[in-house]
């Protein structure tokens, strides 16, 4: 008999044991903080400030065009769920505040081109397009929202994300804080690689023509001229005295370098193609990513398409 309680007393022990052990495989990972990027550019640098503590839903998702974006009655719920909001400003998501309001989203809201370098939109006289249909008088005050087209001023999103994720989640800012000096070095590095594919096309060479102005500030950045018949928003009316325009500045100054943008309707550059025996080269991405697995599938990667397609085609290499 006390051999037999003995042993009841020991089986007893060793399941407590181990019930004990395996008490922590059932602790449950925190949950990722549920965010909302207003489109695809920027939902790729909050993914990768974030990290796996952050679940990103991207309202306008690849290849997709913020200008002209509806929500969904889907957006406003993934609004009213996130803790945190990001949207680029400058006014380039002008449905952002009544879809916030819609969701009655109380968390942060995080404008990621705060502090940057602004500029303003050019003058439609400068490259004979029309403004939008619903455009002022006073159009060429207002601000060019494409900032992410210059990597220093991407180095400036990462900064208010941080920011931003640290502000919606103080547990994990020390993670934030890790992911976004590292994010910040490979855009530095990227940023030093752009201006030397540049250097290398002579400045003579260096003139692009695009579906619409989304390249001021990577003109401004970098040294390249690009030339549009569309105005800074796609939803414009180029003019026919615009484009004719633009067609013989294209055969005077001989520029080889002719894009259609992943955003936009191909028609009116392959016109232009036809009428001055450009051929258009592969598709750049201004305002959205390719898909997953796609050229352009992440900022960087769309930087770096970007660029690569562009100097070969600058070089005479697409034409």
């Amino acid at each position: 008999m006390k051999i037999a309680a003995l042993f009841r007393c020991n089986l007893a022990a060793y399941a407590a044991l181990g019930l004990g052990l395996a008490a922590p495989a059932f602790a449950q990972a925190p949950q990722p903080v549920k965010t909302v990027a207003s489109f695809s550019i920027l939902g790729d640098m909050v993914r990768a400030v974030g990290g796996g503590r952050v679940a990103v839903t991207t309202l306008v998702g690849p290849d997709g065009d913020t200008h002209v974006f509806q929500p969904a009655p889907g957006d406003v719920r993934a609004v009213a769920d996130a803790k945190a909001v990001f949207v680029n400003g400058l006014g380039f998501e002008g449905w952002m505040e009544r879809l916030a309001q819609s969701a009655g989203f109380k968390g942060v809201t995080v404008v990621a081109s705060s502090g940057v370098r602004t500029q303003k939109m050019k003058d439609a006289d400068d490259h004979g397009h029309a403004k939008a249909k619903d455009a002022k008088k006073d159009d060429r005050d207002k601000l060019d929202p494409h900032a992410w087209q210059d990597l220093r001023n991407a180095l400036v999103y990462v900064a208010n994300i941080e920011k931003g994720l640290s502000a919606a989640d103080p547990a994990g800012a020390e993670t934030y804080r890790a992911n976004a000096a590292a994010y910040r070095k490979q855009l530095q590095e990227l940023d030093a690689w752009v201006r030397t594919e540049i250097a290398a096309i002579p400045k003579a060479k260096r003139k692009v023509i695009t579906s619409h102005d989304a390249f001021g500030y990577f003109a401004s950045a970098y040294g390249v001229e690009f030339l549009a018949p569309v105005g800074v928003s796609t939803d414009a009316e180029p003019s026919a005295k615009g484009v004719a325009a633009l067609i013989r500045q294209i055969r005077r100054e001989k520029i080889a370098a002719l894009f259609v943008e992943n955003i936009t309707n191909p028609r009116l550059i392959e016109q232009i193609g036809k009428e001055t025996g450009v051929r258009p080269g592969p598709r750049i991405y201004s305002d959205a990513l390719s898909r997953p697995g796609g050229p352009a599938d992440s900022y960087a990667g769309m930087f770096r398409h970007n660029v690569s397609t562009l100097k070969a085609a600058m070089l005479g290499g697409t034409s």
